[in-house]
């Protein structure tokens, strides 16, 4: 890990964006940081979490992650929030109040915008929340310029009492560039000031705002026209010239070198006739940007001609290897080839799928068997977490995933929406722990509230798992380890209505018990509970047991402990046999790989030859000698 908190200024550093941004938080001299873990942007907050001299932590959700950088700006102090893409749309309500009412104190929202779904439910252009909220929107192009532009975007949002958008992509985000960073400024709190009629957003107080706020907008586009960070990198080959921004202005540069780029550092609000102005220098002008039309269908809305989605395409990263054969028929037969790869004679069909899965001994893998077994007469919304990949093979054990907490309405609309259709099928909803107390206590009221027909299941983990194990009020302890108060689920539950004979705490390694805890409470016509209760495999709170290893010559190909889908439990050889009923059944001999087991005991117990057992379990086996004679 870089050491952002003890370099000196002037010295350079080997940064990713989101270090940079960590670091140019703190350069800004910022009071208060929160956030929410969600990739691309999770590490912003575990770096900003090392500095001593701001507070900094994670919260519940990306809403109240918002209001605490809310309320420090209101101080007159800094406030900063980070994000990822759908993490805004989960704040967008306080924001949306907040960019009328404005700010005291700077205040920088950091949205992580996932291009190419690489860890997201979808692909989201937060750029749209500049156009909505009428907010500046910087957009960095490496991590030298987040550091950079994290700094002037405070100085921007106080200038113009707004808040302001740091518009980050996962390229920006995780790539490591040479940063040189600067030293921390002053900023202390001048103390909240009793305003109501700018704080209490009532209607009457909102429309009395309205005719300064568009005053405000029309001041930030002139701004922008003549912004030092939307700037014109000129180039000799004047037939295409590019608007872009972004980590796609590096590979348009990579893939035309020699054409003029128009760079949007500051794009929103849209610096429409720079850009008019520039299209003059250039015979024919292409607007490329990730990942929706925004600038685009401004400039052409303003008469300005340009190419854009009509040639490149509209999801995904404008990587040289796209947008270099996208606009070749503009360059002709001089069109710029570089370093493209060469297209693959390989059947892509012949390459082995490696499916993301869960790690091994994963608490969550005895709750995706459970609930594999009984899939039959269970339909099963899911939520956002590790335990969503339980939707694939070899469990099949999930039927939806929406969003942050969404298995709560939408387990209870299909249970009020059945009707006698399937009286016999029964509805689980499966949520993680800081899911859970992020947006699904409010679900589970509501199921409550309006008497619901619902098994809910709280896969308690002790971490947020898919982000990297980072801690929430359901671990004990905080962003910087510190020790802090820890929620108590069965008594959370209750305190939201769920009868405690309805309550059950399991642990999801005794599949017994699990099993038959969720066959009974699916039959229970009213809301029931079952928390599992181990964590997660990588956190410092795992402890593993002893490792398992297999007896090939034990091994009948029985294949059952391939339905734990734990990822170290291999296939050595397959075979045929014929059973006696003369049907063909196909074996599968496998083997473990000892070094990484965790010793759950999930496989051992599927099974039925005993060929699984404890790498220590050494003994000589006992061989009989046949008779003499």
């Amino acid at each position: 890990m870089s050491d952002i908190v003890n370099a000196q200024p002037g010295e350079r550093l080997l940064l990713t964006g989101n270090e940079a941004v960590a670091r140019g938080v703190w350069e800004a001299g910022a009071a208060v940081a929160a956030a929410y873990p969600g990739t691309p942007s999770t590490e912003i907050l575990e770096n900003l979490g090392r500095f001593p001299d701001l507070h900094a932590e994670w919260s519940v959700n990306e809403k109240v992650a918002l209001e605490v950088a809310i309320g420090a700006s209101m101080t007159g102090a800094r406030g900063f929030a980070a994000m990822k893409q759908v993490g805004l749309n989960v704040a967008s309500d306080p924001l949306m109040s907040q960019t009328l009412a404005g700010v005291i104190g700077g205040l920088v929202i950091a949205v992580a915008d996932d291009i190419g779904i690489s860890s997201s439910q979808n692909e989201q252009d937060s750029r749209y929340w500049g156009r909505f909220g009428h907010m500046p929107v910087f957009e960095p192009s490496d991590a030298q310029e987040a550091l950079a532009m994290v700094k002037v975007a405070f100085e921007l949002s106080e200038q113009f009492e707004t808040p302001v958008i740091l518009r980050l992509t996962t390229r920006i985000c995780h790539v490591k560039n040479p940063v040189t960073v600067g030293e921390r400024e002053s900023h202390p709190a001048t103390g909240f000031h009793f305003d109501p009629n700018r704080w209490v957003m009532t209607p009457a107080t909102a429309k009395r705002r309205l005719p300064g706020y568009h005053e405000r907008d029309r001041k930030l586009r002139a701004a922008s026209e003549a912004h030092p960070l939307n700037v014109v990198h000129d180039g000799p080959d004047k037939r295409v010239g590019f608007v872009t921004s972004g980590p796609a202005f590096m590979h348009v540069q990579e893939a035309f070198p020699d054409a003029p780029v128009l760079k949007l550092g500051l794009g929103t609000p849209l610096p429409i006739e720079r850009i008019r102005d520039f299209a003059a220098t250039v015979d024919t002008l292409v607007i490329a940007e990730e990942v929706e039309p925004l600038v685009e269908t401004e400039a052409r809305a303003a008469g300005i001609v340009c190419h854009g989605k009509d040639l490149l395409p509209a999801i995904g990263e404008l990587t040289p290897n796209v947008i270099r054969p996208a606009l070749a028929a503009l360059f002709g037969d001089t069109v710029v080839t570089g370093d493209a790869p060469a297209a693959s004679s390989a059947d892509p069909t012949a390459v082995f799928p490696r499916p993301p899965t869960m790690c091994p001994g994963c608490p969550h893998l005895g709750l995706s068997i459970c609930l594999s077994r009984l899939r039959k007469n269970l339909t099963i919304p899911g939520d956002i977490g590790c335990y969503a990949l339980a939707y694939g093979p070899p469990w099949n054990a999930m039927d939806t995933a929406i969003c942050m907490g969404s298995s709560m309405g939408i387990a209870q609309g299909i249970d009020k929406a059945r009707g006698d259709s399937d009286p016999n099928r029964r509805v689980v909803a499966v949520i993680g722990d800081s899911t859970f107390l992020h947006s699904g206590m409010a679900g589970l009221l509501n199921i409550v509230y309006n008497g619901g027909n619902v098994t809910v299941i709280i896969a308690d983990n002790s971490a947020v798992g898919m982000t990297g194990g980072q801690d929430h009020p359901a671990s004990g302890r905080d962003l910087r380890g510190d020790p802090a108060p820890e929620i108590d689920f069965a008594k959370l539950v209750a305190a939201l209505g769920v009868k405690a004979e309805r309550t059950h705490v399991v642990d999801p390694y005794e599949l017994p018990v699990l099993f038959r805890t969720l066959r009974e409470e699916t039959k229970i016509p009213e809301v029931s509970v079952i928390i599992t209760n181990q964590p997660c495999v990588l956190i410092d709170q795992f402890t593993p047991k002893r490792p398992y290893r297999v007896v090939a010559e034990d091994c009948n190909g029985c294949g059952n402990c391939l339905d734990v889908g734990c990822p170290v439990i291999s296939v050595t050889r397959r075979e045929m046999t014929v059973k006696p009923n003369g049907q063909e059944k196909e074996l599968f001999f496998v083997d473990i790989d000892s070094t990484l087991c965790t010793g759950c005991d999930l496989c051992a117990g599927t099974c039925g030859p005993d060929a699984i057992i404890h790498v220590d379990k050494s003994l000589p086996r006992m061989v009989v000698a046949a008779p003499a004679g």
